[in-house]
């Protein structure tokens, strides 16, 4: 987003720069709904967790001063100098992430694992983001890396750990954050018991997640002043606090304190660090939602807003507990002038499903982004908002998100143990997210090891304290977010197996192209008008399962396209950028190849305009392919491989076919276009669709005619294939996929046969359909059975 104000500074540097700035504030403020609603209510339950436990025995002023030092320069160092002055600097694109960070060095050095990549998606010009040099395609390091399989699959178990971990924050932030909340009432005259307060948390959970399907943005203009009002709240408290009860507090900064702390609580204060990292949750949502602001914006909210007013509130509470010590058990609200207890109670607990609400998004977003990588089932993705980009909602999974948090809300009744499950969670993703950056300092910004060892070093070696100390209470909660990781890496894993075997198996099983040139045009069979989209995950070649239909049936479509779906590490294609055309055997067999690639952040929407955007790309290859001379490759010989990027963004305005948007008109000229009627069976299938079309009123399929040019210079053989394109297409598009069941070979390993047979068929009989996750119309899909041993 930067870059694009930017690009047109040369105008008018001083407004340009001015409207730079406002769009960048009118972001940052956007941001506060987004990113921090998480991090802005830490100060509900830090002092609460960390003085509950070990430290019940160092309940001091020392100990408190001790805490709030603490706590300070941990903000100071994590999130200010790590994440604000260097990690936002990291960014792919403009997206960020532990996915982004993955697809950064996958980009720079041959670390993917990702199936059917191609030297073309190299040209992609998202691919070609951050710079490269052949200093670094020479470095050992990077040669290492790549040589050995073993790392490359450890780099990627290591970045989906951290996004399982992510997973877990979407279970046990709702939970820690709404009960927190509303344990404001058992402070009240009035107090709840505690049934009746986790009837309560469960009532507003429950709530929260049922209205999940309604989409962030319906709320969203009431997110930012929610956060806004509740920082400036918490500071106006923490002031006063501080001049009120104890304004020595202020000398706690200095890090002396933090010896003092130290000294006088030994071994018991490195456990009660647990509760300290708590400060720093939700930190990691300034980089993993940088694709919705930009890295200034962000940058702006936390240096001037968040930074300051999260420092006041654990000054002027640490200042009220040093003079308040059995306050500790309900520190935040015990600290709140009676006066403005109640309306400071109301905006937590919206700031609280605020911050809930941020984190069940990115959840969905990291899901979207496992299942890009071939590592998560299919899954139903609705589209929240048509304005901003990234808004899903993911129904299986928010019920699933739902049902878990409620069962850690009930099984603990407790902040403190979900705290520590909370930390836990929290921690391994930022430790991860430094390990990667130490890479991408490498390999990415191509730094020497040296800078890339300190910043592990220091980064790492603070992180790694609060990670040990997290880990001691894996007894007391912490046990929570890696039994939740366990679960969901191991449907991963066996999501990701069984996807591979089954790729492993097309690929080596491809049918030879001398077999079918040795056919013939017509294929041993008859070529009946119509186009038939053959849908593979082969990007070269033709798969096995075409060999049935020759063999097997007596007809067979005029055109036949063989259509890869794929992902690509980069976060999102162009449009222009989107299709690769090329063709299979020689100009009168009509084969093609069409590619369709999407980024990690991508969505593949339904738009009901594929299949006319399919043919016009075609028409524009056949052109292309025409007027270029057919010795510029090799790769031509062989008649599978030649491919051209096609821009589908103007579909009208093609030198080669005219396409006219059909809306009504009758179905007569469409025959008089292409130069000959429909058979009666044609004629079937189109009112057929039509009734489909009528009771799937959310999908409205464009209606589109083509006719040639009158062009009297255009090649006789080019006409003719343009002429049996578009004849096909009037005639009608069947989408051909195969119905696969992947099977383990007799002489599998028992723990083989459980991950395929069992594992692996189980996932695929509960997910989504390959047809209905890839838009396929029902009335036009014809699947073929076909059993993979793998």
């Amino acid at each position: 987003m930067e870059q694009e104000f930017g690009s047109s500074t040369a105008r008018n540097p001083s407004q340009l720069s001015w409207v730079n700035l406002s769009r960048n504030l009118v972001l940052a403020y956007q941001s506060f709904g987004v990113v921090y609603g998480d991090l802005s209510t830490s100060p509900l339950y830090v002092y609460t967790s960390t003085f509950i436990g070990k430290l019940q025995n160092h309940q001091n002023e020392v100990a408190i001063f001790g805490a709030f030092s603490l706590v300070f320069w941990t903000l100071t160092l994590i999130p200010l100098l790590k994440y604000v002055f260097i990690l936002l600097s990291a960014d792919d694109n403009g997206e960020g992430g532990t996915f982004a960070l993955y697809s950064l060095l996958c980009r720079h050095g041959r670390f993917s694992l990702l199936p059917n990549q191609q030297a073309a998606d190299e040209e992609l010009s998202a691919y070609k983001y951050g710079p490269s040099t052949p200093a670094v395609a020479s470095s050992s390091p990077k040669r290492f890396l790549e040589k050995h399989k073993t790392l490359r699959t450890v780099l990627l178990v290591v970045v989906l750990f951290g996004a399982c971990m992510v997973i877990g924050d979407g279970v046990l932030t709702p939970a820690i954050s709404v009960l927190s909340a509303v344990s404001g009432l058992q402070v009240t005259e009035e107090r709840l018991t505690d049934s009746e307060l986790l009837l309560l948390a469960c009532v507003i959970l429950i709530g929260l997640f049922a209205l999940q399907h309604c989409g962030t943005h319906r709320v969203a203009f009431m997110f930012a002043p929610i956060v806004l009002i509740w920082l400036l709240s918490i500071f106006s408290i923490g002031m006063y606090n501080t001049i009120y009860w104890n304004p020595r507090i202020v000398r706690a900064i200095s890090p002396y304190y933090i010896i003092r702390f130290f000294k006088e609580t030994g071994k018991d204060g490195w456990i009660s660090l647990g509760g300290i990292l708590l400060s720093i949750t939700g930190t990691e949502a300034m980089f993993a939602d940088l694709g919705h602001f930009t890295a200034l914006s962000i940058r702006l909210a936390f240096a001037f807003v968040i930074y300051p007013c999260l420092i006041v509130q654990y000054m002027g509470q640490a200042a009220f507990l040093s003079q308040n010590i059995s306050s500790i058990p309900n520190s935040f609200y015990d600290s709140i002038p009676e006066k403005v207890f109640w309306p400071v109670f109301v905006i937590a607990t919206l700031a609280a499903i605020v911050g809930s609400q941020a984190v069940i998004t990115a959840t969905f977003s990291i899901i979207k982004q496992c299942h890009a990588l071939g590592c998560f089932p299919r899954v139903k993705i609705v589209h929240t908002s048509k304005h901003i980009y990234g808004q899903i909602y993911i129904p299986e999974i928010n019920w699933i998100l739902m049902i878990l948090t409620l069962a850690i809300t009930i099984g603990f009744q407790d902040t403190t143990p979900i705290g520590n499950a909370y930390g836990l969670a929290c921690m391994t993703v930022m430790f991860i997210t430094t390990c990667l950056m130490a890479l991408v300092i490498v390999f990415v910004w191509q730094r020497s090891l040296l800078l890339a060892g300190a910043f592990l070093l220091f980064f790492g070696s603070i992180e790694g304290v609060y990670l040990s100390a997290a880990l001691i209470k894996v007894p007391q909660g912490g046990w929570v977010p890696l039994v939740l990781s366990t679960i969901f890496m191991v449907i991963m894993y066996v999501w990701h197996y069984g996807t591979r075997k089954k790729y492993n198996f097309d690929l080596h099983n491809k049918v030879s192209l001398k077999w079918l040139l040795g056919l013939g045009p017509s294929l041993g069979i008859v070529r009946v008008p119509g186009i038939g989209l053959i849908y593979s995950e082969l990007a070269t070649g033709v798969p096995a399962i075409f060999s049935h239909f020759v063999t097997n049936l007596p007809a067979f479509h005029k055109v036949l396209v063989f259509v890869c779906v794929k992902s690509v590490p980069v976060p999102s294609v162009a449009a222009e950028e989107r299709f690769l055309i090329g063709r299979i055997c020689p100009r009168p067999y009509r084969m093609y190849r069409c590619i369709v690639r999407y980024g990690y952040k991508d969505i593949q929407r339904d738009d009901g305009d594929f299949e006319n955007q399919l043919i016009q790309s075609i028409a524009e290859f056949i052109q292309m392919e025409a007027v270029e001379p057919q010795s510029s490759s090799s790769e031509t010989s062989s008649f599978d491989g030649r491919m051209a990027v096609i821009s589908t963004r103007t579909l009208n305005s093609s030198a080669s076919m005219i396409a006219v948007s059909e809306m009504g008109d009758d179905l007569g000229a469409i025959n008089s276009m292409a130069g000959s009627q429909n058979s009666s069976k044609s004629l079937s299938l189109q009112s057929l669709r039509s009734v489909y079309d009528e009771e799937n009123p959310q999908v409205r399929r464009r209606q589109v005619r083509f006719q040639l040019p009158a062009n009297p210079g255009l090649d006789p053989s080019v006409r003719a294939e343009l002429l049996d394109l578009i004849q096909a297409k009037e005639a009608g598009v069947a989408y051909i996929m195969g119905h696969s069941y992947v099977k383990a070979r007799r002489s599998s390993s028992f723990l083989k046969k459980l991950v395929i047979d069992i594992g692996y068929s189980f996932l695929r009989k509960n997910c989504r359909g390959p047809a209905v996750a890839l838009n396929i119309p029902h009335i036009s899909l014809i699947e073929v059975g076909m059993i993979y041993y793998v």
